[in-house]
C-alpha cells in the first residue's frame, strides 16, 4: 500500500557500522504460540535515498530472516519506476540489546518468466509489478513475494492487473505462480478486491507446507473499507498448500476502526493488514495500521489471530450477502501509539535472532515511500511468553 501524507516531518539518520553481535543465531525459525507480550527495545533508521549498488533504498515494504545465513531479506515497493522491481539482503547488528547497525549486502532484481526485468508504467503499464511481501523457505531454497496487481477504471484508461503470489529463485529468477482463486481477480465493475488493497502480507506455517496471505481491504463483495466508526469490515486471510500452489482454504478477519478522523473529513483514511506472521497451532500475529491525511504517525496495532474455529469461507462469495460464518478471533497484543515515539507506516515484520537471555525478537520495517517526509524504521522487540 503506497501511502502519500501530506504534512511535513523532517528527519535525518546517521549510519554507523559494526561488526559483531551479542545476539543468538536460531538454526530454525521459533514457535511462539504462547505471546504474552512484546517488549519495545531500539529503534533504527536507514537513511533517506541511501543508494547502494546504484539503486535507491526505499519502499521496504516487507522483512524476512534466514536464522541458518543470518540474512534478512526486503522486498521494496518501487514500481520500476526508479529501478528495476528488487529486493535487499541485508545484515542487522545488535549489542546490548538494541539495534547498532545494519547494512545491505546484495541487490536482486524481481524477474518475469521470460528472465527479463519487470517494466515500469511507461514502457508497459498491464504488467507492471507492486510487490508488496516477501518470505524465504529454507527448504525449498527459494523466495516468494506478493505483487497487488493493479485496477484503473477510467473511461478513457482501464488497467486490470491479476495481483499475484510467486515462488522465485534467490537469483530472482521467476520459478511459479501460486494459482489465485477466482474471487481475487480484477474487474472494471465493483467486483474483487479494491486498487491497492489486496496482496500485503503473507507467512509460511506447518513447516513450510503451508502459505497464508491476507487481503489488506475488504473486496467489494464482503463489504465496506474500514472507517472511524465499527462499519463491520472484514478481510480474508487466504491458506495456500505450497507443493501444489493452490488455494486451499480462506478465513474472515475482523478489521478494526480507523484511529483518527482524516483533516479534511472527506480525504484519504485507511485501516488495513501490511503483514501477518505465523506464531504456530494456525494463529498468527496480525498487524493492523491506520493513517489519516491530517495526522502523520500511523496507529500500529499488534494482535493475535486465532483460526482454530474460523468458517472456510472459501465457498462463500460474499460476507455482506452470507453472514452465517464465525470469523478469526483475535486479541490486542500491543499498539504501539501506547510507545510514546514516531511510528511511520510500518508494513512488514519477522522474527529475528535470540536475545542472550534467550528470548525471541520481533523486527518490524517501516516503509518510507520514497518519500524524506517520511522514515524507513526498523523496530526492535523482545517477545514475553
Amino acid at each position: 500500500m503506497h501511502m502519500l501524507k501530506p504534512v511535513v516531518f523532517l528527519c535525518c539518520s546517521i549510519v554507523v557500522f559494526s561488526s559483531c553481535s551479542n545476539s543468538k543465531k536460531l538454526s530454525a525459525l521459533p514457535a511462539a504460540k504462547n505471546i504474552t507480550s512484546i517488549k519495545f527495545l531500539s529503534e533504527y533508521e536507514i537513511p533517506y535515498n541511501l543508494n547502494y549498488k546504484n539503486t535507491t533504498v526505499g519502499g521496504l515494504s516487507g522483512i524476512d530472516y534466514d536464522a541458518k545465513k543470518d540474512c534478512y531479506y526486503f522486498i521494496c515497493d518501487d514500481r520500476s519506476d526508479i529501478n528495476p522491481a528488487r529486493f535487499y539482503k541485508g545484515k542487522i547488528f545488535m549489542g546490548s540489546n538494541k539495534i547498532d547497525s545494519m547494512h545491505f549486502t546484495d541487490v536482486v532484481s524481481l524477474l518475469q518468466p521470460n528472465n527479463t526485468v519487470y517494466p515500469n508504467k511507461k514502457s508497459d503499464r498491464l504488467h507492471v509489478p507492486d510487490p508488496e511481501a516477501i518470505r524465504y523457505n529454507p527448504i525449498t531454497k527459494q523466495l516468494v513475494w506478493s505483487s497487488e496487481g493493479e485496477r484503473i477504471v477510467k473511461e478513457k484508461d482501464t488497467v486490470l492487473e491479476n495481483p499475484s503470489v510467486i515462488a522465485i529463485g534467490e537469483n530472482g529468477a521467476f520459478k511459479k505462480d501460486f494459482e489465485l482463486p477466482a474471487n481475487l481477480y480484477m474487474h472494471a465493475t465493483e467486483n474483487g478486491p479494491r486498487q491497492n488493497g489486496v496482496l500485503e502480507g503473507m507467512s509460511f506455517a506447518d513447516n513450510y507446507k503451508t502459505l497464508f496471505v491476507d487481503v489488506e481491504e475488504p473486496m467489494y463483495e464482503d463489504g465496506p473499507r474500514a472507517d472511524i466508526t465499527d462499519n463491520n469490515t472484514y478481510t480474508r486471510i487466504l491458506k495456500f498448500d505450497v507443493a501444489t500452489k493452490q488455494n486451499t482454504a480462506q478465513y474472515a478477519y475482523k478489521l478494526g476502526t480507523v484511529a483518527y478522523p482524516s483533516n479534511p473529513v472527506t480525504s484519504f483514511k485507511i485501516n488495513g493488514i501490511p503483514d501477518i506472521l505465523n506464531i504456530g497451532d494456525n494463529k498468527f500475529l496480525v498487524i493492523e495500521r491506520s493513517f489519516s491525511t491530517g495526522h502523520q504517525a500511523c496507529t500500529i496495532k499488534v494482535f493475535i489471530a486465532d483460526l482454530n474455529n474460523a468458517t472456510n469461507i472459501k465457498d462463500i462469495p460474499s460476507l455482506k450477502a452470507n453472514t452465517n460464518f464465525v470469523a478469526a478471533t483475535k486479541k490486542l497484543l500491543l499498539n504501539m501509539d501506547d510507545l510514546g515515539i514516531y511510528i511511520d507506516n510500518i508494513e512488514g515484520v519477522t522474527f529475528g535472532p535470540l536475545l542472550p537471555n534467550g528470548h525471541k525478537t520481533l523486527v518490524f520495517v517501516a516503509d518510507n515511500n520514497f518519500d524524506i517526509k517520511e522514515k524507513a524504521q526498523l523496530l526492535l522487540f523482545e517477545v514475553m511468553e
